[in-house]
């Protein structure tokens, strides 16, 4: 399992980035995704997840603000992030879950066997 994070910056506040994460290794769509985020000093967070038929879950603290979505044609994982807040600023992580298909798993973490190294999102006020 290879996971590649890019898209990462800095921003102002209000603005949007577009992570992407390439995947390679294993067969994508069978395997639920998701998105992390750690800053320093804080838990990894669960952000968002999609299973193979494209079913999406936010944690509150993104809801309608971030979507995911992904290629399977192009094995990539994105998020789209738009109205961007000081307090999104953290290393932003993909990641694939040991469940296939659906995300049983939901945000949590352990769940999550496969990681990229991590893009790094500074929001400035």
């Amino acid at each position: 399992v290879q996971l590649v994070e890019s898209g990462g910056g800095s921003v102002q506040a209000g603005g949007a980035l577009r992570l992407s994460c390439a995947a390679s290794g294993y067969s994508f769509n069978k395997f639920c995704m998701g998105w992390f985020r750690q800053s320093p000093g804080k838990e990894r967070e669960g952000i968002s997840t999609i299973d193979s038929f494209d079913r999406t879950k936010y944690a509150d603290s993104v809801k309608d603000r971030f979507t995911i979505t992904k290629d399977v044609n192009k094995t990539t994982l994105y998020l789209q992030m738009n109205s961007l807040e000081p307090e999104d600023t953290a290393m932003y992580f993909c990641a694939r879950s040991r469940a296939i298909y659906v995300c049983t798993s939901g945000l949590e973490a352990l769940s999550y066997d496969g990681w990229g190294q991590g893009t790094q999102v500074t929001v400035s006020s």
